[in-house]
């Protein structure tokens, strides 16, 4: 799957075009008035000095005009607001969506074992579903908006707020936190991947399993590697190691598109430059730099994170 272009011009869900269409109209109304401005200005210009009845120009531009075109743009925009989809855990499949400095923690409520399943930086959904998604923060106010599925929601920490997503066809569409949360807050970005039905139900069995077990003595290598290096102090891996929650749950980090919330694309080359020098990429980032890994070590890690899937 290709990213779709991060753009409220290019919506992709029912609650998107409304938004697009709201965008269009204002943008097309401004564009008229700013035309009739100009036209009027030039005109003033050109044509010989004479008097003029301030009244009727106030009275006809300055109060009738502008009343009759927001008053038409009120009447509009609220009838269109009104088929928005209503913001509310009624919804078939619920996600819990938790922004922290400076990434995204995912908590899918699993229907068929009823306990949670934990991803970050990556919303998996159906497509042609209504999903709602559940909103909070742990430390600053951050925003969610995917600009191709529905309008932005602040997330305030203390309160709980909620987002309907639907995508019509499946697709990646990227979003990005939309309030300014610190340095890093630029490189704060997920990627909603929607997907058939039939898909994302086998990706939800998969992500009902612990971690894959290690193939081959290389990946056995990478996952002492990820014990010795305590890494499971910030991260856990279902099955292996820790219930660790400082940094985003890896038993499946090698199924996402993106690390680093949404600022590489995910292989095993990224993989070990993020593991090796995260500041270099993302300065600020809470994750410390692995400096007394040695290359091949540092390789067999990278291998063994990719192959969680």
């Amino acid at each position: 799957m290709t990213d779709k272009l991060q753009s409220v011009l290019h919506p992709a869900g029912p609650d998107a075009v409304i938004i697009s269409q709201f965008a269009w109209v204002m943008f097309g109304a401004g564009t008229v008035i700013f035309i009739g401005v100009m036209v009027l200005l030039a005109l003033a210009v050109k044509r010989a000095p004479r008097q003029v009845r301030p009244l009727r120009w106030i009275a006809g531009a300055g109060i009738a005009f502008p009343l009759v075109v927001l008053s038409a743009l009120l009447v509009w925009s609220t009838w269109r607001s009104a088929e928005l989809a209503p913001q509310s855990s009624t919804a078939s499949l619920v996600i819990s969506v938790t922004a922290k400095m400076w990434w995204w923690e995912v908590r899918y409520h699993d229907p068929l074992t009823g306990r949670e399943i934990i991803s970050a930086n990556e919303i998996r959904i159906p497509a042609g579903r209504d999903v709602y998604v559940a909103l909070s923060a742990t430390d600053v106010i951050h925003s969610l908006w995917v600009p191709a599925l529905a309008g932005k929601r602040d997330m305030v920490p203390g309160r709980m707020t909620g987002l309907t997503l639907r995508a019509d066809k499946p697709g990646v569409y990227r979003g990005q936190c939309a309030e300014y949360c610190g340095a890093q807050h630029a490189r704060m970005a997920l990627h909603v991947v929607a997907e058939t039905p039939a898909a994302f139900d086998a990706w939800l069995a998969r992500e009902r399993q612990d971690a894959a077990a290690p193939g081959d003595a290389f990946l056995e290598r990478g996952r002492q590697a990820f014990i010795g290096q305590r890494c499971a102090a910030c991260h856990t891996i279902r099955g292996v190691a820790g219930d660790a929650r400082l940094g985003p749950d890896l038993t499946h980090v090698g199924s996402r598109l993106h690390i680093a919330a949404g600022t590489l694309r995910n292989h095993r080359g990224t993989l070990a430059g993020w593991i090796a020098d995260p500041q270099s990429i993302k300065p600020g980032a809470r994750m410390p730099a692995a400096n007394d890994i040695d290359g091949e070590t540092l390789r067999a890690l990278a291998a063994y994170l990719e192959h969680l899937k």
